[in-house]
């Protein structure tokens, strides 16, 4: 395949996931739940408009167009260690391999089995010259290069099995907003998002916030109050109720919305059900905090984006084809291995 036919099957499983009734969509996505409660239907649906967006003919080619991509005489076998912490996260690499004329040996997350294999096979239908193109494996033995994601000491294993390989070892990761004061109730609820959606499970969610004043955490838990569905999903309210009750056996500091604990810490990720918060002096002292500590931070959000480099409220879980986890280009390192 020409590296046209490969975007035009991509575009085509973005139309495909786009043409899905709605029938087709709920018995998909309770497959996706009953393999993974955190992954309900709403959260697999925000995946999938994502996925919809990076699927688009034009966005796909002009991603490509810098790297003047061949197409492989001998294409490379890719394994990919692939997360499972929202719906189909995986997804990036497995396009970034394939699009670039490579195979992938895909290890699945336990946690995310469904909605990768799901893609696959539409994709394998779609264009069937993918076939064979795409193994799913337990054991990623012997291939070319590696992609892995996962936590700090996942890390060191696959640095240890994989180190020899050319390689991508992604470790914990999360992002941060930063408040001003003088945000709009909106504005707040569009930070809601960033820190609630996929249940603050991934590395794109807010989990701490930097603020010069009190009154920027009661504005905040006073914006975002409308997200209190999210104590109806069974395993956020156990974990919310879970780390209040350390916090009051403790005697620890903290705000309660009763669905959010806010506490003060140094620490930048956050249980689920809480969110950290720092005071900073200016914007000085702010960029110095965030300099420490800027290998793991995925992103940065702020109002209008005024902090430099940073994305707007309710923009942190909408990434860009060529927003690459933890600043690494995965379509560079995938070419120079050809």
């Amino acid at each position: 395949m020409t590296l046209e036919e490969r975007i035009q099957a991509f575009s085509l499983l973005g139309k495909e996931i786009r043409d899905l009734s709605e029938e087709e969509f709920e018995n998909l996505a309770w497959r996706i739940e009953n393999n993974n409660n955190w992954f309900t239907q709403d959260q697999t649906r925000a995946a999938f408009v994502a996925l919809m967006d990076f699927l688009d003919k034009d966005k796909l080619t002009d991603w490509l167009l810098p790297y003047h991509i061949p197409t492989p005489e001998k294409p490379k076998t890719i394994g990919i260690m692939m997360a499972g912490n929202i719906p189909a996260v995986g997804f990036h690499d497995l396009l970034s391999v394939l699009i670039s004329g490579n195979h992938a040996a895909v290890k699945l997350s336990s946690g995310d089995a469904v909605s990768i294999r799901w893609l696959v096979e539409k994709l394998i239908e779609i264009e069937p010259r993918f076939s064979g193109k795409v193994e799913f494996e337990e054991m990623l033995k012997g291939k070319d290069a590696y992609i892995a994601t996962g936590s700090d000491n996942s890390a060191r294993y696959f640095d240890y099995y994989f180190g020899k390989y050319p390689h991508i070892i992604r470790k914990n990761r999360t992002s941060v907003a930063v408040l001003r004061g003088d945000e709009s109730q909106e504005e707040l609820r569009e930070l809601g998002r960033d820190i609630f959606q996929y249940f603050g499970l991934g590395c794109r969610n807010v989990s701490k916030v930097y603020v010069k004043e009190e009154k920027s955490l009661m504005d905040l838990l006073d914006s975002i109050s409308g997200s209190h569905f999210l104590t109806s999903h069974h395993k956020y309210l156990n974990n919310y109720d879970y780390n209040k009750s350390i916090y009051l056996v403790n005697k620890e500091p903290h705000l309660d919305n009763g669905f959010l604990l806010l506490r003060e810490s140094t620490a930048l990720v956050s249980p689920i059900g809480v969110l950290f918060y720092e005071y900073y002096q200016d914007q000085s002292d702010l960029e110095r905090k965030l300099e420490v500590i800027q290998d793991k931070i995925q992103c940065v959000v702020s109002k209008e984006a005024w902090f430099p480099n940073s994305l707007k409220f309710g923009e942190a879980q909408c990434p860009k084809l060529d927003d690459y986890a933890d600043g690494v280009d995965t379509i560079a390192f995938l070419k120079q291995l050809n």
